[in-house]
């Protein structure tokens, strides 16, 4: 049983911040690092997949929405992109990262010390794109929650990009926030489950030098409208209540 597990979400191929995070002295260390999709649709798609590949069998992997529109794009099944970026992405992926973001489960559970089994998905244990926030209701929470088990005391999910723990009706949700595209704050969000000394769930944030790495991704990217995503994405990143205010219709 993992003693600590560090959950990572919503990379977006954004590469320096994920170098940074896997660089975290607690993410190295950590027993198993989960991995809760949104991983590659982004500038830098491959070496984000290798860097994570490179993991091993500590990594635990999530499919989300992200991974499933790649995959659909890359194979030909779907024309009407998200967004362009993704587009280009699926085009930029070899065959054996297809088979790999195909072969991901929408959910999985992870056992860890002093908390028992997390259920793990990406936005929600039952859709991959169904909107739950930080302040939704009571009453919301339970109906998407509704088919998780009864042991089940802590799910974990991405997919909002916004970091954050409350309790509902006794289960415990976290969202480690985005470590590519973050609302709200700069930096790479994830965070950490569990801990020999005392077992706790710890909402993250990695400082990176974001000028540096726009710059980096500008000359790493083949995307042609790189220079325009770097600036909104990860030089000046939409606000908290911008984005809740963008997703609390769907939600």
């Amino acid at each position: 049983m993992p003693n600590s597990v560090a959950l990572l979400a919503d990379v977006h191929a954004v590469l320096p911040a994920l170098r940074a995070v896997l660089a975290e002295p607690e993410v190295a260390d950590a027993d198993a690092v989960v991995l809760l999709g949104d991983l590659a649709s982004g500038p830098q798609p491959v070496e984000t997949l290798d860097l994570l590949t490179g993991l091993g069998e500590r990594a635990i992997w999530i499919s989300g929405n992200g991974e499933r529109e790649l995959v659909e794009l890359a194979r030909g099944h779907r024309i009407d992109a998200p967004d362009e970026i993704s587009a280009w992405a699926a085009g930029q992926l070899r065959p054996d990262q297809v088979e790999l973001l195909a072969a991901l489960p929408l959910t999985g559970t992870v056992r860890v010390s002093g908390l028992g089994d997390v259920l793990c998905c990406h936005a929600t244990p039952r859709d991959d794109l169904e909107m739950a926030l930080v302040d939704s209701s009571v009453a919301r929470w339970q109906e998407v929650l509704a088919g998780v088990p009864e042991p089940v005391r802590t799910v974990a999910c991405g997919h909002t990009h916004m970091p954050f723990v409350r309790l509902v009706d006794r289960r415990t949700i976290v969202n480690p926030g985005s470590v590519g595209m973050p609302y709200g704050s700069i930096g790479a969000h994830w965070a950490l489950l569990g801990g020999r000394d005392q077992p706790s769930i710890s909402l993250r944030r990695t400082e990176y030098d974001a000028g540096a790495a726009a710059e980096e991704i500008i000359t790493g990217s083949a995307f042609p409208d790189i220079a325009a995503w770097v600036d909104f994405f990860v030089r000046a990143p939409a606000s908290d209540l911008e984005a809740l205010e963008t997703f609390r219709p769907k939600a």
